[in-house]
C-alpha cells in the first residue's frame, strides 16, 4: 500500500513541476531518486544488483545515474548525437536546402490545384524528416522553402502553416532518437524495427493525415472567408540569413548518403557487412567534407566547418541524452518500489486486456507529449516502463512500443507550446494557438489509424 501511495504522490510532484516549466532533466531525476531512497525505506527494493553495487545501498542509486550515463553515452546517445551532428552539418553547408529544392521542383506541375499541392507538401516535409530529423529545424526550412510556394498557389497562412507543422509527425526512419530507442529497448537492429513494422503503420497514417489534411484546412479557409483562387500569386518570401546560401544541386546526394550506407549494409542486402547508424553518420561526415574541398578554395575553412559536427553533438547530448538518462532514473524509481507490479496487477483485476493496456499507455504518452510539447519527452519517460509491463501481461513489447513511439510524435504536433509549432507560427505572423487548431483533427486521426493498424499487426 505504502508503495503506491509513495509512487503517485511523487509522479504527482514531477508532473505539477514539470509543467510549470521546470527544467524537465532535473525534476524527472530527483523523482527517480526519491522513489529509489523511498524504496529502501520501506523495504521494497535496492537500485542496483548485488554484482552491479558499490557495497552501499544509498551510493547504488547514484552508481546507478553513471552506470545509466556511461551505457547511454556509449550506445543509443551516441547514435543521436551523430544523427543531430550530422543534420547540422547538412544544413551549415546548404545540403538540406539543396534537397528541399530538387524534391520541390515537380510540385509545381499541380499548382493549379492548391490543397492537393498542400497534400504533397505533406508528403516532401514527410520524407524529409528521415533524413532532417528535428522538428523545429525541418520547420523553419520548410518556412523558407514550401511556405512561399504555398501562398503563391493561394493558400491561407495556417493552410500553409500546417503540413509543415506536422512534416516530423510520422516518426520513421533509422535517423529518428525514438525510432532508435524503441529498436534498443525492443532488442533488435534499428533497420528491422523500420522495416519489419513501422512501414505498415506509417503507410496507412501518412494516407490518413494528408486527407485529413486537404479537408480540414480548406473547412477552416471556406470557413473564414478565404478562397484559394482569389488568392493566387500571393507570395511571401521569407528571408532568413541562410537564405543567400545556396549549395550546388549535386549536394543534394549528401543527406541521404546515411540511409543508404544502413540500408544497404543490412539484412535486405548486404548482410555479410555490419554498419551502425554512427558509422554510416561518420562516414557521410567524410564524403561531405570532401564535397566541400572541393568546392571550396580555403582548405582551413573547410577543416574547421567540422567544429558544427561537434557542435550538433553537444546539443543533443546536453538535450536529449540527459532526458534518456533521467527518464531511466524515474522509471528505475518505479521499478524499485514496485509500482509496475501494482499496476499490472490492478489491470488484470479490472480485467484488462493486453490491447487495452496498451492503449492505456498510449495515452500517457499522449497527454504527455501535449502537456510538454515534445515527443520526445514523454516517449523517454515511459518507454522504459514497457518491457516490463509487457512481460508481466504476457505480450511482446513492440505490441505496446509501435503505437506510442508513433503517438508521441503526432501528439506533440497538437500543442501550441511545442518549439517547432511556436517556431512557425512566428515565422508566417500567427498564433500557435490556431495553429494548433489546424493540426488538431489531422493528428488524432494519425493516432487513431496507428494505433489501429499496430494493434492489428499483432
Amino acid at each position: 500500500m505504502w508503495s503506491i501511495i509513495i509512487a503517485l504522490f511523487v509522479t504527482t510532484i514531477v508532473a505539477i513541476f514539470v509543467l510549470k516549466g521546470y527544467k524537465a532533466q532535473v525534476i524527472l531525476m530527483a523523482g527517480g531518486i526519491v522513489l529509489m531512497i523511498s524504496a529502501m525505506l520501506i523495504h521494497q527494493g535496492l537500485p542496483l544488483p548485488a554484482e552491479a553495487s558499490t557495497g552501499s545501498k544509498w551510493l547504488d542509486v547514484f552508481q546507478f545515474i553513471k552506470i545509466t550515463f556511461s551505457t547511454q553515452s556509449a550506445g543509443l546517445g551516441l547514435k543521436i548525437m551523430a544523427i543531430a551532428g550530422f543534420a547540422f552539418y547538412m544544413h551549415e553547408i546548404g545540403a538540406s536546402e539543396s534537397l528541399v529544392r530538387v524534391l520541390t521542383r515537380p510540385l509545381m506541375h499541380i499548382k493549379h490545384m492548391p490543397y492537393l499541392f498542400m497534400a504533397m507538401c505533406f508528403f516532401v516535409g514527410e520524407f524529409l524528416s528521415i533524413f532532417i530529423t528535428s522538428a523545429s529545424g525541418l520547420g523553419v526550412l520548410l518556412m523558407v522553402t514550401l511556405y512561399p510556394l504555398m501562398r503563391s498557389v493561394g493558400l491561407s497562412r495556417l493552410s500553409a502553416c500546417a503540413p509543415i507543422a506536422t512534416a516530423v509527425a510520422v516518426e520513421m526512419g533509422p535517423a529518428q532518437g525514438n525510432v532508435n530507442f524503441a529498436a534498443e529497448i525492443i532488442g533488435i537492429d534499428v533497420v528491422d524495427y523500420v522495416v519489419n513494422y513501422q512501414i505498415p503503420v506509417a503507410a496507412a497514417a501518412l494516407i490518413v493525415i494528408a486527407v485529413l489534411q486537404v479537408l480540414v484546412q480548406k473547412y477552416f479557409d471556406v470557413k473564414s472567408g478565404h478562397i484559394a483562387s482569389e488568392h493566387l500569386h500571393l507570395a511571401e518570401g521569407i528571408q532568413t540569413e541562410d537564405t543567400a546560401k545556396k549549395a550546388p544541386v549535386i549536394y543534394s546526394i549528401l543527406p541521404v548518403i546515411p540511409l543508404v550506407l544502413i540500408f544497404t549494409f543490412s539484412k535486405l542486402m548486404i548482410d555479410t557487412v555490419k554498419m551502425d547508424v554512427t558509422t554510416a553518420m561518420l562516414i557521410s561526415i567524410v564524403i561531405s567534407l570532401m564535397f566541400e574541398f572541393v568546392r571550396r578554395d580555403n582548405a582551413k575553412e573547410v577543416v574547421e566547418s567540422i567544429q558544427i559536427f561537434f557542435d550538433g553533438m553537444g546539443r543533443q547530448f546536453a538535450n536529449v541524452v540527459t532526458f534518456i538518462v533521467a527518464g531511466q532514473t524515474f522509471a528505475q524509481g518505479l521499478k524499485s518500489i514496485g509500482a509496475i507490479d501494482v499496476i499490472v496487477n490492478s489491470a488484470e483485476h479490472a480485467g484488462f486486456s493486453p490491447i487495452m493496456m496498451t492503449i492505456v499507455m498510449v495515452l500517457i504518452i499522449m497527454v504527455s507529449a501535449i502537456l510538454m510539447g515534445s515527443g520526445n519527452a514523454a516517449f523517454f519517460s515511459f518507454a522504459n516502463l514497457v518491457p516490463e509491463i509487457a512481460g508481466k501481461m504476457g505480450i511482446a513489447p513492440v505490441m505496446m512500443l509501435l503505437p506510442m513511439q508513433f503517438v508521441a510524435g503526432m501528439s506533440r504536433n497538437i500543442s501550441p507550446i511545442a518549439p517547432n509549432m511556436v517556431a512557425i507560427a512566428g515565422v508566417a505572423d500567427v498564433s500557435p494557438f490556431d495553429l494548433a487548431k489546424r493540426t488538431a483533427v489531422p493528428m488524432m486521426g494519425g493516432i487513431i489509424i496507428s494505433i489501429f493498424v499496430s494493434i492489428l499487426q499483432f
